[in-house]
C-alpha cells in the first residue's frame, strides 16, 4: 500500500509520521502528501499552460525541438526518449526546464528553450518551479533526517540543483501500440527525488512484491513522491528506487514531475565506500541512454 501523508506534518517534524515516511522509503519506495505549500490553483495553472503548449501543431513546437541540441532543454516528440531498451521508444511528448549556471559547460546545466506560445509559459513554468523546488529540498531533508542522515550535509549539495523539471503528455493509447509500446515504459527514476503534480487521471503504475503492479495517483493539489537510483546508492539502500510505468489508457492524461537531484560534482557514491561517483556522471549517463538525440552522441 502506497501511504498518504500530511505534508506539514512531515515538515513539522511529527515523529509518528517521519516513522511513516521512513518505512515507506526503505520498503515501498513511494508515497503521496497532500496539505502542501503549493496551492491546488498554482498546480491547476501549470497543467493548463503546458496542455497549451502541446495541443500547438507540431511545426510550432519544432522551434524548440531538444533534438537540436546537446542537452534536453525544450520539447521532445513522442518517441523521444526510450527508457527501457527492451521496448519500444515511449509514445508521450514531453517539455524538459532546468537549472541554468551561466558559463557551465555541463549539458545538465544548460539554457532553457522557451516558446514564444503560449505567451505566459516561461514566467508560469519558472515560478512553479523556484515552488517545487524549495518544496522537494524541504521534503528530502525530512526524509533523510528520518533516517539518520545529516540533514545539513545533504542541504549543502543542493545550492546549484541538476534539478529538472518536466511536462508529460500522455495521448490516448494509439490503436497501433502492442505489448512494447508504453507512456513510458517500466524504468527507476536516475537522481534523488521526484515531486510528481498529476491531472487527476489514473494511468501510473508501481511495481510492487511479487511483480504485480499497483497503480497511484494523485488529484491537483497532491502529489506523488518517489526516490531515484541516486539516493538509493547513496544512502546505502535505506531508501528504495521502484520500478515504475504508464501503459496508457482510453483517455489522455498529463503530469508534471520535478526531478530533484543535487550539485554536479557532489559525491553519491555509499558513505564510507572509499568510492567516488560524481552526480553529474551518473546522470548523464541515464540521460545519454534515454534520450534518442543523445545516444552515441560523443
Amino acid at each position: 500500500m502506497i501511504p498518504r501523508i500530511d505534508a506539514q506534518a512531515l515538515l513539522a517534524g511529527d515523529r509518528a509520521v517521519v516513522e511513516q515516511v521512513r518505512v515507506a522509503a526503505h520498503e515501498v519506495g513511494f508515497l503521496t502528501l497532500h496539505n502542501t505549500p503549493i496551492p491546488a490553483g498554482d498546480i491547476a495553472e501549470v497543467l493548463a499552460v503546458y496542455r497549451s503548449f502541446f495541443t500547438l501543431p507540431a511545426a510550432q513546437k519544432a522551434a524548440v525541438d531538444m533534438a537540436r541540441t546537446g542537452s534536453n532543454r525544450g520539447w521532445g516528440a513522442g518517441g523521444s526518449e526510450q527508457v527501457d531498451p527492451d521496448a519500444n521508444p515511449d509514445y508521450k511528448q514531453i517539455f524538459d526546464s532546468g537549472f541554468e549556471v551561466a558559463g557551465s559547460d555541463l549539458p545538465t546545466y544548460a539554457p532553457n528553450q522557451w516558446p514564444d506560445v503560449p505567451t505566459d509559459f516561461k514566467v508560469v513554468i519558472e515560478n512553479y518551479y523556484a515552488r517545487a523546488l524549495a518544496f522537494s529540498g524541504d521534503v528530502l531533508a525530512a526524509i533523510v533526517g528520518g533516517i539518520g542522515e545529516d540533514v545539513g550535509y545533504f542541504r549543502a549539495q543542493f545550492d546549484q540543483p541538476m534539478a529538472l523539471l518536466r511536462g508529460n503528455y500522455y495521448p490516448q493509447r494509439p490503436a497501433w501500440a502492442g505489448a512494447k509500446d508504453f507512456g513510458i515504459a517500466t524504468h527507476t527514476d536516475y537522481g534523488c527525488l521526484t515531486l510528481l503534480a498529476m491531472d487527476g487521471t489514473p494511468g501510473s503504475e508501481v511495481r510492487g512484491r511479487g511483480g504485480r503492479w499497483i497503480p497511484v495517483s494523485a488529484p491537483v493539489g497532491e502529489f506523488v513522491v518517489n526516490f531515484g537510483e541516486m539516493l538509493e546508492m547513496w544512502t546505502q539502500k535505506r531508501i528504495k528506487a521502484t520500478p515504475h510505468r504508464v501503459v496508457g489508457g482510453d483517455v489522455e492524461r498529463m503530469s508534471v514531475p520535478l526531478f530533484y537531484n543535487p550539485n554536479a560534482f557532489t559525491n553519491v557514491a555509499p558513505a564510507g565506500s572509499g568510492n567516488v561517483i560524481r552526480a553529474v556522471d551518473h546522470l548523464q549517463k541515464r540521460f545519454d541512454e534515454t534520450y534518442l538525440h543523445l545516444k552515441n552522441t560523443p
